[in-house]
């Protein structure tokens, strides 16, 4: 959900993992000038068709295809390292607000995670931060919270196996929480390469 924790955490693991980057779904919008408005005049960001998910989908697959490459071409991995010193196992960190209702990037995912906060203080959050172009007045109430509840509608009835955090935790709670699951998924990722 909008506001919810999803940046901090993504950047706070890719801190803490070997060989991650991050694909930022709030990177892929389309320009302004394009994106609809419905009957109240709101802007809607909040829908699919406002994102290049094909241009997104693309820069998934090219980290399928290659991790090592993706990584050096973004300059993760210094040149100067060589291939016996970089650990086997690659992650790629997805984040967005709508990457669980995008049901091709959906279906890639090894593990799951949704930040959620309540009403009150996502509302609170996204008062106090700037957008490009601002949100206008009633914003929120007519168009970010509405949409968010039916994007999750949607996401339950197409996702399973997600763990849903609660955002109000502290971060270090929420992190150490996040990387015992994903250092138990690196780790029998790693015994299973062992065993083939």
């Amino acid at each position: 959900m909008t506001n919810g924790g999803k940046s901090t955490l993504s950047n706070s693991l890719h801190q803490l993992i070997p060989n991650s980057c991050i694909i930022a779904q709030d990177s892929y919008f389309k320009e302004d000038s394009v994106v609809p408005v419905d009957n109240n005049g709101f802007k809607q960001y909040d829908v699919l068709t406002a994102l290049h998910m094909d241009t997104m989908m693309s820069e998934v697959h090219s980290w399928q295809r290659d991790p090592q490459s993706f990584l050096r071409q973004r300059g993760l991995i210094p040149e100067s390292v060589t291939q016996t010193v970089i650990t086997d196992v690659y992650v790629l960190i997805v984040e967005g607000f709508l990457i669980f209702n995008y049901r091709p990037l959906n279906d890639l995912f090894d593990k799951r995670f949704f930040l959620e906060i309540p009403y009150d203080v996502c509302k609170r959050r996204r008062s106090s931060r700037v957008y490009t172009p601002p949100d206008p007045p009633g914003y929120f109430d007519g168009h970010v919270w509405p949409m968010y509840l039916r994007n999750r509608l949607e996401m339950d009835s197409m996702v399973s196996e997600i763990v849903i955090l609660d955002g109000l935790k502290p971060k270090d709670k929420l992190l150490d929480a996040v990387c015992r699951d994903l250092f138990q998924e690196i780790d029998r990722l790693r015994e299973s390469d062992r065993k083939s």
